[in-house]
């Protein structure tokens, strides 16, 4: 088995459910952490799902980030399964960017 460690980045410019990170096939991947930060001055919030086949689970509904705050959304490692697809939806665009860190184990 491989470990690979990886960052995705997104720039949340619209107020549309992006996608953030999609497992690699033949993979596992445990995010580490989840960050999003606000920009521009003005509070705003953030919705996070997970896809995973025809499923969609909410992870954070709405969650609020402060005024040029920066906010960890995670408090344990988040496992995802291989194809699953992380999403993003920005209250307000051009105010939000996340970072994730992840191991990949293939």
């Amino acid at each position: 088995m491989a470990n690979k460690f990886r960052n995705a980045k997104l720039d949340l410019t619209t107020t549309n459910a992006t996608v953030l990170y999609t497992v690699p096939n033949a993979t596992t991947a445990i995010v580490k952490s989840f960050l999003a930060s606000e920009d521009s001055g003005n509070a705003d919030t953030l919705s996070v799902t997970l896809t995973s086949g025809s499923s969609v689970f909410s992870l954070f509904h709405v969650k609020a980030v402060g005024a040029s705050a920066t906010v960890e959304f995670l408090s344990a490692p988040l496992v995802l399964e291989e194809g699953e697809i992380l999403k993003c939806t920005a209250a307000t665009a051009n105010r939000l960017t996340v970072v994730i860190s992840v191991l990949e184990v293939s």
